[in-house]
């Protein structure tokens, strides 16, 4: 059992948790991820790991209430505990000998890129972050995104902020301004990722994303989280979840990746309704 040491709301959707997890917190490194199981028969959630702190024995993930299992977890409060929370998983994000990177991150998507941002700047790079929301309530983690960086942009679509726009905005923006980018690093949605790539394709400018297809053991074997990289079959899990976003092919994952929504939305009204009575 892994004891829930801090919980906050970062907005109306999302959920900070801090977790004593003392064996995965020494070991993890930016771009990896948890599974966890909310109780004894729960399902697997992967969730990459937002922060950590060896010292402490904490572990930080961030995560949207978007489903029935991510609804239960938040149910759950400070000094509660988590049944399951397995890692480090996947591969750390390959980041060593870049200089000047824009880190990209969309709505949930930020509870990511921030580690990444923070690795990169701890290493001496010359960070520019970009962080996309719907609007300005949405807004997360900007004090902390603020600290690991030269520049935040934040932009959101309904210009709510005053900087309305997309995040190819601001980062085409930049590169004609003659921002010289060695590495971009997207982490959001699918449709925001394949919209950078296509952007930092034309400049000929490496871009690693994080995928996030359906998961379940985490290790390979189920193959449920399998795309195409390449021309190539790989497993985000395994083989990921980094991949080089030019690779990568998009239709088959947005295709994938809606396969089981109708089931996942049916479960998540029948919860919604018994927690309020109505069921």
């Amino acid at each position: 059992m892994f004891e829930i040491m801090e919980k906050r709301a970062l907005n109306s959707s999302m959920t900070l948790m801090k977790v004593n997890a003392p064996f995965v917190a020494k070991k993890v490194k930016p771009g990896q991820f948890i599974i966890l199981r909310v109780d004894a028969v729960g399902e697997r959630i992967p969730l990459t790991v937002a922060d950590a702190d060896p010292d402490e024995g904490s572990v930080t993930i961030i995560f949207q209430k978007v489903g029935l299992s991510t609804y239960k977890l938040d149910e759950l409060n400070k000094g509660q505990f988590i049944s399951d929370f397995v890692g480090p998983l996947g591969n750390p994000t390959e980041i060593e000998g870049y200089k000047n990177a824009a880190v990209i991150g969309g709505g949930a998507g930020c509870a990511i890129a921030y580690p990444q941002a923070k690795a990169l700047y701890k290493m001496g790079a010359k960070v520019d972050v970009i962080a996309g929301f719907r609007n300005t309530d949405l807004i997360v983690l900007e004090d902390e995104m603020r600290a690991v960086s030269d520049n935040l942009y934040l932009m959101t679509d309904d210009g709510s902020n005053g900087n309305k726009g997309f995040v190819t905005d601001a980062l085409k923006a930049q590169i004609e301004a003659g921002k010289n980018y060695d590495l971009v690093v997207a982490i959001g949605p699918l449709p925001m990722m394949r919209a950078v790539c296509n952007l930092t394709k034309e400049y000929g400018i490496k871009t690693i994303i994080s995928m996030n297809p359906i998961m379940i053991d985490g290790t390979g074997m189920c193959g449920g989280c399998r795309i195409t990289v390449g021309g190539e079959t790989k497993f985000a899990c395994v083989d990921g979840p980094d991949f080089d976003g030019h690779l990568v092919d998009f239709d088959e994952a947005m295709k994938r990746l809606s396969t089981f929504k109708e089931q996942e939305k049916r479960s998540l009204e029948g919860h919604i309704c018994r927690l309020k009575g109505e069921n």
